[in-house]
């Protein structure tokens, strides 16, 4: 699955975008962020607030509960506000 990174998600994870292949057992969004983290420094400061982290699988938003299973493309990145 690709993974894409915006605006300071991306800085701190130190890529716009990934191809992964997660381990079998990880269902949600959730578990994803958690195995990112064990990846290193980098995932662990991006995702330390999960508070403000967003999602999109598939292009269709989503939270921390999303299934992951047969998505494509996953995005992350901070609240967006409008002006």
């Amino acid at each position: 699955m690709k993974l894409l990174y915006f605006a300071w998600v991306k800085q701190k994870a130190g890529t716009a975008e990934e191809d992964v292949v997660p381990p079998a057992d990880i269902r949600d969004v959730n578990g994803l962020i958690t195995w990112l983290k064990t990846r290193g420094d980098r995932y662990e400061a991006a995702f330390a607030d999960l508070d403000i982290i967003r999602c999109a699988v598939d292009q269709e938003h989503g939270d921390l509960n999303t299934p992951i299973a047969g998505a494509m493309e996953i995005a992350f990145f901070p609240p967006v506000t409008g002006g």
